[in-house]
């Protein structure tokens, strides 16, 4: 796809001389420019809040609609209003293509008394928007159009029918299919999928098969079936194929992944959807405990389905481990790059079987981190915050538990990943 939705807004800051920033049509974050003034009133509550959350609350977006940007075709100018949390006016550029509203350009007004920007940089301003609305048009066709050839690829059998799936997703992306991309799973997805992500090539809602994962006869942990398909069985998952402009430049994609995930506010705190979920993209209902994993990019699509595989995993795994935050890349997942793709059912190795009950959960989490700091009995007593002779005491609780030698290597290993993949169950 032609344009880049950054450079775009960069040519309308410095058409009217100020920040702007871009947001689809249900008021989410795409672009923004820098800021360098040290005007208190430029970065007002509402400012700030859609940059550092990318979003802005219902309140916002119904007051600011009030104005009726929504049916506009040119510049609308809107008022401060410091009760809003609108420290300076705005001067808003609606985004349209084809008379279909796309999303909205931002700019801060200038202060009272000090000319704003003149009718003709108003005018080159809202022909820059409207090739924004055509790239944000381009975009959700796209997504809606691939969904099923997008989806064909992750959950057809190997061999010829994924061969096939790949082919059909290859056409229609057209030249772009050549391109660098990376797979994204964010799990778990109730409900449809949005009607568009910044970047993204396709999207689609891949339904769970048996054991809880998404994915399809080849997807991982399962045995293949050619011809089987999609099962659909628990919570389904969304994919995106993102479009990448080079390997080492994935924060544009990972901030794509953040928009579609609830913040932890809004799925646990107070005013929010509580247990079952909260309102994230487009109004779509998300759940609490969603996760994403960012598969390596690769070129081509070719190695579509494997990386499917990975972003699967990486989802699994920060669902499991909450150092890796919401978000986790599989390139940094260590051992769970191979523990999540052994399937959904629980490892239930006998030797960690009484271990790993509720009544040992102490002695379970002293043996991970005793193992995590390679078997350094200092370190895993700093960590744990007891003492050395203490976390031999547990040690040896956790062998007469087990079984297992702790000075054998196969044994410390056995036991490290029966630990690790119970946190996947």
């Amino acid at each position: 796809m032609k344009g880049d939705y950054q450079d775009l807004v960069d040519e309308i800051s410095a058409l009217l001389g100020a920040p702007a920033t871009l947001e689809n049509r249900d008021f989410r974050l795409i672009a923004f420019g820098a800021h360098d003034s040290d005007d208190d009133l430029a970065m007002d509550p509402v400012r700030t809040r859609s940059i550092l959350t990318r979003q802005s609350t219902a309140d916002v977006r119904s007051w600011f609609e009030g104005f009726g940007i929504a049916r506009a075709t040119g510049p609308v100018r809107i008022p401060a209003a410091p009760d809003a949390g609108v420290f300076r006016g705005r001067i808003c550029l609606p985004v349209r293509n084809r008379g279909i509203v796309q999303g909205y350009v931002w700019l801060l007004d200038q202060e009272p008394g000090k000319p704003g920007p003149g009718p003709a940089a108003l005018d080159a301003a809202m022909e820059v928007a409207q090739r924004i609305g055509v790239l944000l048009a381009e975009e959700a066709r796209a997504g809606a159009d691939l969904s099923r050839e997008f989806l064909a690829v992750l959950t057809a059998g190997p061999g010829w029918q994924q061969d096939m799936a790949v082919a059909a997703l290859r056409a229609a992306l057209g030249p772009g299919g050549d391109g660098l991309h990376a797979a994204v799973c964010v799990a778990p997805w109730p409900g449809e999928a949005p009607a568009s992500v910044p970047g993204a090539a396709a999207v689609c809602v891949v339904p769970r098969r048996r054991g809880g994962e998404p994915g399809g006869a080849g997807g991982p942990g399962a045995a293949a079936t050619p011809g089987a398909g999609p099962e659909p069985a628990g919570d389904p998952a969304l994919a995106v194929l993102l479009r990448l402009r080079s390997t080492d430049a994935l924060a544009p994609a990972l901030a794509a992944v953040a928009r579609l995930l609830p913040r932890a506010a809004e799925a646990t705190g107070p005013g929010g959807k509580g247990a079952s979920g909260s309102v994230g993209v487009a109004g779509t209902t998300v759940a609490r405990g969603m996760t994403a994993g960012v598969a390596d990019p690769v070129r081509g699509l070719a190695d579509l389905p494997a990386a499917w595989e990975q972003a699967v995993a990486a989802a699994r795994a920060a669902a499991a481990q909450p150092r890796f935050g919401q978000v986790a890349q599989w390139s940094a997942i260590g051992p769970y790059r191979l523990l999540a793709t052994l399937g959904a059912d629980p490892v239930d190795d006998p030797a960690a079987r009484t271990l790993l009950t509720p009544a040992n959960r102490e002695l379970a989490r002293t043996a991970e981190v005793f193992l995590d700091c390679a078997g350094q009995a200092g370190r895993a007593a700093a960590a744990l915050g007891i003492h050395r002779q203490t976390l031999y005491y547990r040690l040896a609780r956790v062998e007469q538990l087990t079984g297992l030698d702790l000075d054998e290597g196969e044994d410390r290993l056995l036991l490290h990943m029966a630990l690790k993949a119970s946190r996947l169950a």
